[in-house]
């Protein structure tokens, strides 16, 4: 009953998706795909689309190898150094989104980069990264780190030993987590409406903007879109790294 209670208003966004006016009614008068294709012949709508594919491959990329190289210094840490850093990293998550979204704007205002993709993938990566930490973190925990220090030992470099050694043992971590940070950016919305622009808005931004003059079924239809690629990315995630797997490291 509560999960029927909880997936209610992803129900409804999906119902007037598909509705035959421009009105958002439950239960529309009609069903129809027109909204489906207006949102595909809408250049501004395909502009959000690239900038969000953009923004969270930039985000994935970013957040995954930070949260990677974070969770194996922290790894060689004593309980107490460890513990310390541990409460550093999950503080961005603290920090409301508008607090960190206006104080991205005018850091990034020094240097001329706000309004561009560098301050979106930044921003998202202040929420993608730790939880990246998090997973990758979870995977360590269950790898045997004399593996790592017999390949130092063999002659490996640093980077080889992780490629060769640790990345085939934790690949799950690292995959969970990179699913994890393209979420994250997939769906951000505070920090982004401070740091974008009007050539960097994302998806979010973008049906925000078109609620603001009235309820628009596309941006319906746009959230019925984003909630069926977030499921897919998970079920993707799933098959690939395994469910008990993906469920352990997530």
């Amino acid at each position: 009953m509560l999960f029927a209670f909880l997936l209610a208003p992803i129900a409804v966004v999906a119902v007037t998706s598909f509705s035959t006016t421009g009105a958002v009614a439950v239960p529309p008068p009609g069903l129809s795909t027109r909204w489906y294709e207006a949102l595909l012949a809408s250049a501004r709508w395909q502009r959000a689309a690239l900038n969000s594919l953009i923004a969270a491959g930039g985000t994935t990329l970013l957040a995954t190898v930070a949260g990677t190289a974070a969770a194996l210094a922290v790894n060689g840490l004593d309980d107490r150094r460890e513990a310390v850093v541990l409460g550093l990293t999950v503080l961005p998550l603290l920090v409301p989104g508008v607090v960190l979204g206006v104080s991205l704007l005018v850091f990034l205002g020094e240097f001329g980069l706000q309004q561009t993709y560098l301050a979106v993938v930044a921003a998202h990566s202040l929420w993608a990264t730790p939880l990246a930490f998090s997973v990758v973190r979870a995977s360590l925990s269950r790898f045997d780190p004399r593996l790592r220090e017999a390949a130092l030992d063999l002659g490996a470099s640093r980077p080889r030993a992780f490629v060769e050694v640790v990345a085939p043992n934790v690949r799950s971590g690292l995959f969970a987590a990179a699913l994890i940070a393209f979420v994250v950016s997939l769906q951000e919305f505070v920090m982004t409406l401070f740091v974008s622009g009007p050539d960097t808005r994302t998806v979010p931004v973008l049906a925000w903007n078109s609620l603001r003059g009235s309820v628009d079924p596309i941006v319906s239809v746009v959230s019925t879109l984003l909630v069926v690629t977030v499921v897919l990315v998970v079920a993707v995630g799933a098959v690939v790294a395994g469910l008990e797997r993906f469920a352990t490291d997530t």
